[in-house]
């Protein structure tokens, strides 16, 4: 018997020397696989030779089918690319940032007069960025506070020096409340403007003494010009930075910048904390929860983390307090000393105050962690109402929170398709919805369609070790069943629960037995069994009346070599019809643009 060889073993001879990212493909050419590396050479040789380091990277080795590498120009640029890649194809093998959206930023755009708000985008214009923050509680009071102590534009014109002099903006209600100055009229100078924005970044950054000692002097400024309602706005502003520093509790005896990474770890997940330390301040508090780390040393981890969190950083203290070593800590202190333009070191404090910050992220690590845990566990447990009805009527050993149904669609023998739904935890998994268009089967022959697509679909299932379902529902009565349990047996997969659901009287039939099961049709397992039923109907007629659609509008020039969209267009608008194409000359058709002599013989032939 012929056995293919996986291509990934021919190109291990001819691998780059040069730093780069490599790429793990499994058969179906999913990328499963995205890593880094200083040498591309070695380190992909590394996964095949010796014994695996982890039953995960073993795994992970038992699937690899193809490889490909892209080299980059520094180690630094490989461990960018490679963070990048991951957040774009997220592989299955690679540590994974639960999160569904992207954390948020505050952005101060680059334009004449800055505009100061949260956003999840970041634009290359040249825009600064704070962030990101993974608390958008706490991002929303700070922004609050900012908006209070500073009076910034909350408009979102495209303010620039020439749109300001045309006057092209009017004065808003933030004017006339105080809240702004009025830079659309030219009420401020671009000076002044830039200076409070200025003040701004030292807030975001902690450096809340600068904000003090400017407030300080625009009040005593006022004063000494007889604006005291000016100099009054700037007193509550000045109140309410104090009051705002006030409330940072935790402060250090060094009033130095740092970071503070604490770790906590169970099974499969690991959450980090960052503690944000400015001027000796605690200002902020993130969180970041990884899945899949159950076989990766804290070192990775933590070069994971590190590179998420200061991928699209716009301030990086010099000081970063860790709980362990950093894998690939020359890459990492390279990429942020460059980012930075200052020498950024990690320390693991053993004693003092740093030993106490260290631990105070540890423990909030854990305590976020704890809470994670938990709700995936309720999240495990918690079972609906119709599936554990289903299990009791169906007598089955085990809930079934996946259920996959069928149903084969046609029209009078053509254009036959089949659809595959999945439901889990009696709710539509639209992801896994599946479309197959019916190969091997001719005319009005739902039983052959069933088999046709039960093993085209639990054969991959097979091949490729995908989740299987713990109930098959087949729309139709029992020769519709017996046909997908013949296939079912053939390929070994036998052991998976499988129904029939008639539609007439709605009556369930299971493998070997001539009579239906008498499930009240009041039971909520009927229900859920005809919802996923009608759910698989409904999917597999939209998907036969698509094709029948194309089939309708199809074209008899389409089946003629070299004719593409362009030339029958071409055709239609020079003849109007084809009756008239048909009855024309070889002459008069290659008189048409874009058809020759040879063309023209074909079509009429």
């Amino acid at each position: 018997m012929f056995t293919m060889i996986p291509p990934y073993k021919a190109k291990l001879k001819d691998l780059p020397k040069q730093p780069g990212v490599y790429f793990y493909y499994d058969k179906n050419g999913k990328i499963i696989y995205i890593g880094k590396a200083k040498v591309l050479r070695n380190r992909v040789r590394s996964y095949f030779t010796g014994t695996p380091d982890s039953p995960k990277t073993a795994r992970l080795i038992a699937r690899i089918w193809d490889l490909q590498t892209l080299i980059t120009r520094t180690e630094v640029e490989a461990l960018l690319t490679e963070a990048n890649l991951i957040k774009q194809h997220r592989p299955r093998f690679n540590i994974d940032l639960r999160d569904d959206k992207t954390f948020p930023y505050i952005r101060i755009t680059r334009e004449a007069y800055p505009q100061v708000f949260v956003t999840r985008t970041i634009v290359k214009d040249g825009s600064v960025y704070y962030g990101p923050y993974t608390n958008v509680k706490g991002l929303r009071a700070a922004l609050a506070v900012i908006k209070r102590i500073f009076t910034i534009r909350s408009c979102h014109y495209r303010m620039d020096d020439d749109s300001v002099a045309a006057g092209k903006v009017q004065l808003c209600l933030d004017y006339h409340i105080g809240k702004c100055d009025g830079p659309c009229q030219g009420l401020i100078s671009r000076q002044e403007y830039a200076e409070m924005i200025q003040r701004v970044e030292d807030f975001l950054k902690g450096r809340t003494d600068n904000v003090e000692v400017y407030l300080q002097k625009k009040m005593q400024t006022a004063a000494e010009n007889t604006e005291y309602e000016h100099a009054a706005r700037y007193r509550d502003q000045l109140d309410a930075v104090r009051s705002y520093v006030s409330r940072q509790r935790l402060k250090t005896s060094d009033f130095e910048d740092r970071d503070v990474l604490g770790v906590a770890r169970q099974d499969n997940l690991t959450c980090g904390i960052l503690i944000r330390i400015r001027a000796g301040k605690l200002i902020g508090k993130e969180q970041f929860r990884f899945r899949g780390t159950e076989d990766e040393e804290m070192p990775t981890i933590l070069s994971r983390m590190i590179t998420r969190i200061y991928e699209d950083a716009s301030f990086i203290p010099r000081e970063i307090l860790v709980p362990d070593g950093i894998a690939d800590i020359d890459m990492i202190s390279a990429w942020l000393q460059e980012v930075a333009g200052t020498k950024i070191s990690f320390s693991i404090p053993q004693i003092g105050e740093k030993k106490t910050l260290l631990e105070l992220a540890d423990r909030n690590a854990e305590l976020v962690l704890k809470d994670w845990a938990l709700e995936q566990a309720q999240r495990v447990e918690i079972v609906p109402k119709m599936v554990r009805a289903l299990q009791e009527d169906l007598n089955l050993s085990a809930p079934p929170r996946r259920i996959e149904g069928f149903d084969i669609s046609h029209l009078g023998g053509t254009e036959t398709v089949a659809s595959l739904v999945c439901f889990k935890d009696g709710k539509p998994a639209k992801k896994e919805y599946r479309k197959f268009q019916i190969k091997t089967v001719d005319g009005i022959d739902d039983f052959a369609s069933m088999k046709e697509v039960v093993h085209r679909r639990y054969t991959r299932v097979k091949a490729e070790a995908l989740p299987e379902p713990d109930l098959i529902l087949i729309d139709g009565g029992k020769g519709q069943l017996s046909a997908a349990v013949d296939i079912l047996e053939r390929i070994g997969m036998s052991h998976i629960p499988i129904l029939g659901l008639a539609k007439r009287l709605e009556e369930v039939f299971l493998p070997g037995e001539s009579n239906s099961l008498g499930i009240p049709k009041t039971s909520p397992s009927i229900f859920l069994l005809r919802r996923i039923r009608d759910e698989a109907h409904r999917f597999a007629i939209t998907f036969q009346k698509n094709r029948r659609s194309k089939a309708m509008v199809h074209s008899a020039l389409d089946d003629i070599a070299g004719i593409g969209q362009s030339r029958r267009i071409a055709l239609l608008k020079y003849f109007r019809s084809l009756k008239n194409l048909k009855n024309a000359s070889e002459a008069e058709i290659a008189q048409v643009p874009g058809i020759s002599v040879i063309m023209a013989q074909r079509i009429k032939t």
